[in-house]
């Protein structure tokens, strides 16, 4: 039977809790392409992916034990550096979900252990090779693989199904879509969950309660599976309308080329035990759509911030661990200083966020920033083909009023009347 002390039981509710944030804060790449494309009402799309991630949860460890047997070394590792690593994780998660930014929630969680680890016991007790084997490389490869799969997938579909529009083509097509939709959460599952799966054994293995080199007890899947399944239940909308609708705009083809493509980078690296970033594998694909199809286009603008944030990730993740855990170290009540600052900082965050509600109700509002002078400069060049839906274009490219503004003080002048 595993013992607790109070520290490991604070780490355990902790670890779940980062659990529920990678929850919301990752629903957008299961389901941010289904919804804004309307193969699902937001709250059906939310509640599917939701089940899928408590199924996917079970289907593998092996992720799991490369955070918790490969990344840092074990020994030595007390279970106060896990709960500054967490700390760094969460409020990172919160302040990009905050702001609509689709960062790496695996990349957060990392960052943070590593500098909880340095500050704790140096820089030998992290394992190079395995972070830049089964962390960076990924992080590198994976969106650019997605991305150019999704690009030829798109390029395919529209090739092969070019002259088939109307509604039979597109009810086709989301069918599709959320069968993909629904193997992208499944995947999710069987990556994300396990990150917190790997922390919390490896707590477990620091304080003591099991051996070391054990894989994840039952109730620790369970108990993962069902945190961020809750967490992708609330959903995290802010993120779903940049994904589905900052990057690019959509079409149901797009929409099931991303996800199919995303879903099996995901599934293959959870099999090789790569902590993949889905967040970096989803945006590759959602971008490598809106270039793959002709007159589609990506926001450089919004991708660059997305760039800037996941290059931030790690370190920014890590300093604030490592700040955790030069406070933790302080004793008992440098552990409960950092607890409330958790709790404060998370309360003010979320406060922040009420200012300016987005939830399912208007998560596809057609809101997105304005086309850049990149999009527009390809959107001349490359016009957007005839038979795409119906005012996708005005939404991507508006265009330019070309009547005069009303004079202070004067009705504008009625429009003509229809010729026949």
């Amino acid at each position: 039977m595993e013992s607790f002390s109070l520290i490991l039981a604070i780490v355990v509710v902790t670890a779940l809790a980062f659990d529920f944030t990678n929850g919301f804060h990752d629903t957008a790449n299961a389901m941010a392409t289904t919804i804004s494309t309307g193969a699902l009402k937001p709250k059906v799309a939310v509640a599917m992916s939701a089940v899928l991630n408590l199924v996917g949860a079970f289907l593998s460890v092996e992720v799991a034990n490369t955070i918790s047997k490969g990344l840092v070394d074990e020994n030595g590792i007390r279970p106060e550096v896990i709960f500054a690593a967490l700390v760094g994780a969460i409020l990172w998660n919160l302040l990009t979900w905050l702001v609509g930014l689709p960062s790496s929630s695996s990349h957060a969680l990392m960052g943070g252990l590593i500098g909880a680890t340095v500050a704790s016991a140096g820089f030998g007790a992290v394992h190079g090779d395995v972070l830049v084997t089964k962390v960076l490389l990924p992080a590198v490869a994976a969106p650019v693989v997605a991305g150019l799969a999704a690009m030829l997938a798109t390029r395919l579909s529209y090739g092969i199904g070019g002259t088939a529009e109307g509604e039979a083509t597109r009810k086709g097509y989301r069918a599709g879509q959320i069968a993909s939709a629904g193997l992208v959460s499944l995947a999710h599952g069987t990556n994300d969950a396990q990150k917190t799966m790997g922390i919390i054994t490896l707590a477990l293995i620091a304080g003591g309660s099991i051996a070391p080199g054990s894989n994840p007890p039952v109730w620790v899947i369970l108990s993962a599976g069902l945190a961020i399944a809750l967490g992708t239940y609330i959903g995290g909308w802010r993120i779903i309308r940049t994904m589905g609708k900052g990057l690019t705009d959509l079409e149901p083809r797009q929409g099931f080329a991303a996800q199919t493509s995303a879903a099996t980078a995901i599934l293959a690296s959870s099999h090789l035990g790569f902590s993949l970033s889905t967040t970096h594998v989803v945006s590759g694909s959602v971008m490598g759509t809106g270039l793959g199809r002709k007159g589609g286009v990506v926001r450089w603008s919004t991708a660059t911030r997305m760039f800037v944030a996941w290059a931030l990730t790690l370190p920014a993740a890590a300093l604030v661990g490592a700040g955790a855990e030069a406070v933790t170290d302080l004793g008992d009540w440098g552990t409960a200083a950092v607890a409330v600052f958790l709790v404060a900082a998370s309360a003010a965050i979320w406060k922040i966020s009420r200012r300016e509600v987005v939830d399912h109700t208007n998560v596809v509002a057609d809101d997105a920033e304005p086309a850049g002078v990149v999009t527009t400069a390809i959107a001349a060049v490359i016009p957007p083909p005839a038979g795409t839906v119906a005012g996708e274009a005005a939404i991507a490219f508006p265009q330019q009023s070309t009547e005069p503004a009303p004079i202070a003080g004067h009705a504008p002048a009625a429009p003509p009347a229809a010729t026949v």
